[in-house]
This record gives C-alpha cells, sequence and structure tokens, in this order.
C-alpha cells in the first residue's frame, strides 16, 4: 500500500487512517527523559502526527527502569493534552513481568498496557516475537479474545517469519478470529532482506508494513559517516557505525544528492524512500530531541521521483546470501 504524499493512509484492512509515519516510543524514558518526551510528541502532533508505536518491554534494558516507562510517559501525555485522533500502537511478550505469549500472558499484558497508557481500548496490538514455546493457535486465539472483547481495535505481528505469519493467518481464518492488518519488520535501505518474504506475504494478505528501524539506528541520518564511532556520544552510535562501508556511504551520498532536489535532509529522504516501497505504510522513527521531529514529517510528505527510487534502489543492492 503507497501513502499518498502528504496525505493521510490506511494500515491494512483496518479502519485507521494516519499520515504515514509512526513515531517511536523506544527512546521515551531512555535518551528522551519525560520533558524531551513531551517535548517531542507535542511537535509531531503539532505537525499532524498521529501515530506512535511503543512496546510494553520499553525500556526495560535502561538501568532504573522496569519496562513499560515508555506506555507510563506516554500515557501520562495523552491524558495531559488530550490529543484528538491519536493511533497508539504497543506489543506484548518481552516486558520482564510478561514475558512470552501464553494466553494468559497476553492478556494479563494487554490490561497492563492499558493501564499504563490510560486508554480504553488498544488501537493496534503486535505479538512482538514469536514464541515457540507456546501453541501459534492459543496465541491466535488470545489475541482475536482481545478483540471481541473489546480491549483491541486491531491486532498485528512483528519479528515474525513470512512460514509463521501464513500459519497465523491460517489459523484464524478456520477459527473466524480476526486477522492480523500489520506486519512490523526490520526494514531500510541498508537492510533490504524483508523484500525477499515479509513483502510478498504482506502483498498476499492485504498487510501493511510498519518498518523498524527505518533509520538504520540513525546511520541513515548521515550523521555516522566513519567507520569509528569513538566520537559520538550517542546510545546508538555503534550500531549505526557498523553500516559504514563503502556501500554504505555511497548510500549516504544519494541520498544527500536527492534530498537536496526537495530541500530535504537525508533523514527525510531515507524515510521517504522506505515509505514508497511495496506494502509499507508508515516507517517508524524515532527522535530523541525535538528538533529532530521535523525531519521525520517531511520523511511522510515529500514524494520521490521514479528515476530518484530507482537511483536509491541500485546504490542499495544487495545479495540475500550476503545478509
Amino acid at each position: 500500500m503507497l501513502a499518498v504524499a502528504g496525505g493521510m493512509t490506511r494500515i491494512g484492512n483496518s479502519s485507521l487512517d494516519v499520515l504515514p509515519l509512526a513515531l517511536g516510543g523506544n527512546v521515551f524514558g531512555w535518551t528522551a527523559d519525560r520533558d524531551a518526551s513531551f517535548a517531542i510528541l507535542d511537535a509531531f502532533h503539532a505537525g499532524g502526527g498521529d501515530f506512535v508505536d511503543t512496546a510494553d518491554s520499553y525500556s526495560a534494558w535502561v538501568p532504573g527502569n522496569s519496562g513499560g516507562d515508555s506506555e507510563r510517559i506516554i500515557g501520562e501525555w495523552l491524558a495531559s493534552r488530550r490529543p484528538e485522533g491519536v493511533v497508539i500502537a504497543t506489543k506484548v511478550s518481552q516486558h520482564p513481568e510478561f514475558k512470552g505469549l501464553s494466553a494468559k500472558n497476553v492478556r494479563a499484558a494487554a490490561e497492563a498496557s492499558l493501564e499504563r497508557l490510560g486508554v480504553e481500548t488498544l488501537d493496534l496490538y503486535y505479538a512482538h516475537f514469536d514464541d515457540a514455546s507456546v501453541s501459534l493457535d492459543e496465541t491466535v486465539a488470545a489475541f482475536g479474545d482481545l478483540v471481541t472483547d473489546g480491549l483491541v481495535r486491531y491486532i498485528a505481528v512483528s519479528n515474525y517469519s513470512a512460514a509463521r505469519i501464513r500459519d497465523w493467518v491460517g489459523l484464524a481464518q478456520a477459527a473466524g478470529s480476526d486477522l492480523p492488518v500489520a506486519i512490523q519488520p526490520h526494514y531500510n535501505l541498508v537492510h533490504r532482506d524483508a523484500e525477499q518474504e515479509i513483502v510478498p506475504v504482506a502483498e498476499e494478505f492485504g498487510l501493511s508494513l510498519i518498518p523498524y528501524y527505518a533509520l538504520a539506528s540513525g546511520f541513515l541520518t548521515g550523521k555516522y559517516r566513519s567507520i569509528d564511532a569513538a566520537g559520538h556520544s550517542s546510545p546508538r552510535a555503534g550500531g549505526a557505525s557498523k553500516y559504514a562501508t563503502s556501500q554504505g556511504l555511497e548510500i549516504i551520498d544519494a541520498l544527500e544528492g536527492i534530498g537536496r532536489s526537495h530541500d530535504a535532509s537525508i533523514t527525510a529522504t531515507a524515510l521517504a524512500w522506505l515509505r514508497q516501497q511495496r506494502a509499507v505504510v508508515a516507517p517508524i522513527a524515532s527522535a530523541s530531541r525535538v528538533d529532530q521531529v521535523a525531519d521525520l514529517l517531511q520523511g511522510a510528505r515529500i514524494e520521490l521521483t521514479g528515476d530518484e527510487l530507482g537511483e536509491l534502489n541500485r546504490v542499495s543492492q544487495w545479495s540475500p546470501a550476503a545478509v
């Protein structure tokens, strides 16, 4: 599904219409404290953004955090601002107190997320990671029951293989249960393996892609042009610097040149490329500072030409065997 430049787009077969960019909530309570998170959310919403992505496990990895930190901050912002029409997506399976995808855990985690967010219904609820220890039909039924009982509007999957997505859809169809409407894969200009199997399964079942790591841990902002990230204080610098290969830097140069013709940043151009790929409805990108939000929003609105998309496709060509 392709988003219309400057307009709204629909997530799969749902009734959720959003600006084609999701604000990543993984930084809230981590690299953005409560005040910074409020400022980022305010700027995003003021600029037309209406889709926020989080997870119940964000950010349990930070010393002093316990999980649910991002959801609590978003919930406080929602209660304070009472914004109209904001779509909130969250996930289950990785919270320290709610591990896995058993039916009991899925229900308990959803109820905990509802309380932290201060909402009556979760707009979009993901199975965050596949759980091989639980039968898939138990998980599928648990998610379906959440929709039936009004706790969740729509369901989705993240980090699932194409085969397991097909199995999920088949089980849901057989049971007459609600089908997923979206898939959240790892996908960006320097990591395109989702095109091999995930994009086809999304198109097969009319599911929308909402890719994470849309900016490759910050590499596709153009900030990390050296393989040595020692000069960067960002927690993400090490993850970004691994992409600073000769091909990675060629991609950055191409983004810079193409962006110049749109008066757009490298960041916005990278997001625009991803937004215009097959089945993609809204890339996820996060901001740790309020001054980064404008570039994210611009990425939802600029329209790259066929030639520009072709050039970026060419410089980012890859071999599946090398991924």
